[in-house]
């Protein structure tokens, strides 16, 4: 047996035999263990920041880029937003062990269904390491024990992350194992982790579309997958258009490398000619890069024609593609070709064709009158996220606490048998 398959071996056993334990967790055990993990981050600034040194360091010399080291630096912000989060994560509601329903059978025996842990979570994610800190969180928030996998280029920094977690669950009489940090770069790391289906119960990747579509592949454990973000909004005839320039602008230019950022516009045909010189003035002088269909190249005489391989592509970058419509079934056609499953908006005054979007457009969120850019946890009001799911086994959409665990059935008899 090869070093790294024992390795992995050995923290998927144990994390099994801890995530028992950490499952009947009291909800203060567990906020306690999160809190102290929050001042031990605050006490140990510099040591951590040490240590992300010869990350960043290893980095430059590698000669990543500006944009990548800036993800991999634990600056006092992002240490401060660590400690925030772990703080935001303790004062959520304690999804386990809430009993979501309850019924009688004629029978009379009592049947209900109550929430619990998943298990043992597997985290495989690239470059920020303060993933590992709010996956953590949230895992064992849930009652669920967790195994992290992050990017090569964040090891010392995943390394000391999780040794203050530790130090943390130690403190608390906590199983140590309930988070581990796997401990190499050795890339068969991934691949043993990914095998591990006796142990482990979900894995949740994090990264680009490459490494998910990597872990699909390649996995015998069920995969919460997102392998990219091509969110639309579609304006509707009649809409508001000062309402839509504002919606369209924001879901597009407040973060454009983002996966809700919008990357496709959809415009009624009757709106046109008044809609799209106003938003494209301000897409212009914002730099934006519009490539349209042939209709909104006549219209925007700045806008360059698309290409094929324009449509249904995540830019994230300030290019974006436009097309003009003569229907909203036409924009729900081009919505189901060639987007992602991840996040739709129309803006529209008329509530029937509203409902009609509603009802009829496949995506983890779709909003009325409203940026792409609320698809976030936060922002939906689930308090934190450890990700967003397109595919609908078992969460679509922003996964929180809730989403971290499952139900199971529960019955109360009376000496009932069955006949």
């Amino acid at each position: 047996m090869s070093e790294v398959k024992s390795v992995i071996e050995s923290m998927a056993k144990k994390a099994k035999e801890a995530a028992r334990k950490v499952a009947v967790l009291s909800t203060d055990q567990k906020n306690k263990v999160l809190l102290t993990t929050a001042r031990k981050l605050m006490e140990s600034r510099a040591e951590l920041q040490q240590e992300n040194q010869k990350d960043l360091k290893n980095g430059k010399e590698k000669g990543l880029s500006s944009a990548f080291l800036d993800r991999l630096e634990l600056s006092d912000k992002v240490i401060d937003s660590m400690v925030q989060g772990l703080e935001e994560v303790a004062a959520l509601p304690d999804p386990v062990g809430e009993v979501t329903k309850m019924w009688k059978r004629p029978n009379d025996l009592l049947v209900g269904r109550v929430r619990i842990p998943l298990g043992v979570i597997g985290m495989i994610y690239e470059s920020r390491p303060n993933v590992t800190i709010d996956a953590a969180a949230l895992c064992l928030k849930a009652g669920n024990a967790v195994i992290l996998k992050g990017g090569s280029d964040a090891i010392h920094s995943n390394l000391a992350l999780a040794a203050i977690l530790q130090r943390a669950l130690e403190e608390h009489q906590v199983p140590q194992e309930a988070v581990q940090v796997v401990p190499t770069t050795d890339r068969s790391a991934v691949t043993e982790l990914l095998s591990r289906e006796e142990e482990i119960d979900l894995i949740i990747p994090r990264g680009g579309e490459g490494l998910i579509r990597f872990v699909v592949e390649n996995s015998r454990i069920p995969v919460l997958k997102h392998y990219k973000g091509v969110c639309h909004c579609y304006v509707d005839k009649g809409a508001d258009e000062d309402m839509a320039v504002e919606i369209c602008f924001n879901s597009k230019v407040q973060r454009p490398g983002v996966c809700n950022a919008m990357e496709g516009m959809l415009v009624h045909e009757d709106i046109a000619e008044s809609f799209l010189p106003k938003i494209g003035e301000r897409f212009r002088e914002a730099g934006v890069e519009i490539r349209g269909c042939k209709r909104t190249c006549q219209i925007l005489p700045y806008a360059v024609e698309a290409k094929d391989e324009d449509w249904g592509t995540e830019f994230l970058d300030l290019i974006l593609v436009v097309k003009v419509v003569p229907s909203m079934e036409d924009a729900m056609d081009y919505i189901d070709k060639y987007g992602s499953n991840h996040t739709e908006a129309i803006i529209t005054r008329d509530y029937q064709r509203a409902r009609r979007f509603l009802n009829e457009v496949d995506a983890s969120l779709v909003l009325v009158n409203a940026s792409t850019r609320f698809n976030d946890g936060g922002q939906l009001g689930l308090g934190a996220e450890i990700g967003i799911s397109t595919s609908k086994l078992h969460a679509y959409g922003p996964m929180g606490l809730e989403e971290l665990t499952t139900t199971k059935f529960i019955a109360f008899g009376d000496g009932q048998i069955r006949t």
